[in-house]
């Protein structure tokens, strides 16, 4: 498992501070042949003005896709299929309260340690994993969900443009940049890198207003109270987010910066929270364990996370016991103390048996030791159990790559891009595997939708042209490659077009 060499808990992120000027200055010269073109014949569209109104929701969705393809190609991201697939599980568990339009949703995560989440056009919806390490409850977690939901659902984005239209005009390049730097570095270093006039509209745009905190407040608790969550659990992350605020000094935690906290506000959600039944909300053993997951993933070694966990064991009453085993195994992996993780999880496993992340943590310590064959076994046997599972897919066709069986990992990547087309990590996975099998189409295919994930609609022509060269012409593949193509040459020409 990849790990970022930082403290247990609250930790460093000086990494991504440091790339904030970078990342801005990449997305506004390199965002795409849009942001490239805006000084020439086709500038970009302004949003504002005299006479503007509110944005159209296929507007949208267009500065929504603007925003991945930016995240992709610039922000590091969380892959974990596990970390994912519990993200997933609680907005769609969030989703059916939330007064939204539209309920297909993408999600991302984002690799940096400090707090942050956030919601943007298109209804992309991002955690930090930081969001993990400093919510201590599964009701805390998910009011800071519930909260960005909100937002999307009363369309705050577009209510702020509105607001701001006798401003300088924004265009999309510079709302595109603004939104990626508040989702993944401190905000302020990306405002303080604008030039010229559109600092401030940035600014003023990127900031909720009272009025609409209030309002996202109000409505993520409604959501929390009819997923069957503990509404005070908004409060209680709020304070956290408060105390981080007063430890840290001049430094402003990220969501702090987009979202303002003030006290009053703190007592206000506490008071609304206690209107709603008291009751016994339980949090899920699946929370604790991603959450055991990420600590190890940000501590500053393997062998600190090992003596970390090993400490929480040794008290008398550990709390969420299993959870803390779960960590040490992870631990343990990392530090390469492998047989000592099989058997946590072997243990944990008989307790439960069924438990998936067990099963995908379990293969990977047999990975690890390179007893492929087991861990196959041990997969296959959980895929029956729960077909098209994404993190046992994707653990399977790891085995596959390891072990060398190019052939069955393309078929497990292909039926994982099938159900994910949006996870471009998938893609470039596929493309390895098709190499290892020798089937070059396939590779140029992968790549080619690999690109238009990430905004390269050029290279993604380039690729399926290599593959439509290989390919006899007349032959069902061709004919698909070509059709393919076509969709992607007619959305390059409507992009230089502006």
């Amino acid at each position: 498992m990849k790990q970022r060499h930082t403290d247990m808990g609250l930790t460093d992120s000086a990494i991504y501070r440091s790339v904030g000027v970078m990342l801005l200055c990449f997305l506004l010269l390199a965002l795409s042949p849009q942001v490239r073109s805006q000084s020439g014949d086709n500038p970009l569209p302004t949003i504002g003005g005299v006479g503007g109104g509110l944005i159209s929701e296929q507007q949208e969705s267009d500065i929504g896709r603007q925003v991945m393809m930016s995240i992709r190609r610039s922000a590091g991201q969380i892959e974990d299929p596990l970390v994912y697939d519990y993200l997933s599980a609680m907005v769609y568990r969030l989703v059916p309260s939330a007064p939204l339009n539209s309920r297909k949703l993408t999600l991302v995560v984002i690799d940096s340690p400090d707090i942050n989440a956030f919601a943007v056009p298109g209804n992309i919806v991002g955690v930090n994993g930081g969001l993990f390490l400093n919510a201590r409850s599964e009701q805390q977690f998910a009011s800071v969900l519930a909260h960005e939901l909100a937002h999307l659902s009363q369309r705050h984005f577009a209510r702020r443009l509105e607001q701001q239209q006798m401003s300088a005009p924004l265009t999309i390049a510079g709302m595109v940049a603004g939104i990626i730097l508040s989702a993944v570095t401190q905000s302020d270093i990306g405002i303080a890198a604008i030039a010229g006039t559109q600092a401030m509209a940035v600014q003023n745009m990127l900031a909720y207003s009272r009025s609409h905190e209030q309002e996202a407040d109000r409505i993520g608790m409604e959501i929390l109270a009819d997923s069957g969550m503990d509404p005070r659990g908004m409060p209680e992350m709020f304070e956290i987010m408060m105390r981080q605020n007063r430890m840290q000094g001049n430094r402003m935690p990220e969501y702090l910066s987009t979202h303002p906290l003030t006290q009053s506000r703190v007592s206000d959600t506490r008071s609304r929270a206690e209107q709603y039944p008291e009751g016994e909300f339980a949090d899920s053993t699946e929370y604790h364990l991603i959450r055991a997951r990420l600590q190890v993933r940000y501590a500053r070694s393997s062998q600190l996370a090992v003596e970390a966990f090993d400490s929480y064991l040794q008290q008398s009453a550990a709390e969420h016991e299993n959870a803390v085993r779960y960590g040490l195994a992870v631990a343990l992996i990392n530090d390469n103390q492998l047989q000592k993780a099989e058997a946590e999880l072997r243990q944990l496993l008989a307790d439960s048996p069924g438990r998936i992340t067990y099963q995908v943590t379990l293969a990977e310590a047999l990975m690890a030791q390179e007893r492929f064959e087991a861990a196959r076994q041990l997969m296959q046997s959980a895929l029956e159990r729960n077909p098209g599972n994404y993190p046992i897919t994707d653990r399977l066709a790891a085995i596959e790559i390891a072990a060398g069986n190019a052939e069955q990992a393309v078929n497990y990547l292909e039926s994982l891009t099938r159900e994910h087309p949006s996870r471009e990590y998938l893609w470039l996975q596929l493309a390895e595997a098709q190499g290892m099998a020798r089937n070059i189409v396939g590779v140029h295919r992968a790549r080619a939708e690999h690109n238009m994930l990430i905004g390269d609609l050029e290279g993604a022509v380039r690729q399926l042209r290599q593959a439509q060269e290989k390919l006899p012409a007349g032959t069902p593949m061709h004919l698909v490659v070509t059709e393919r193509l076509s969709e992607v040459s007619s959305a390059l020409a409507e992009r230089r077009r502006g």
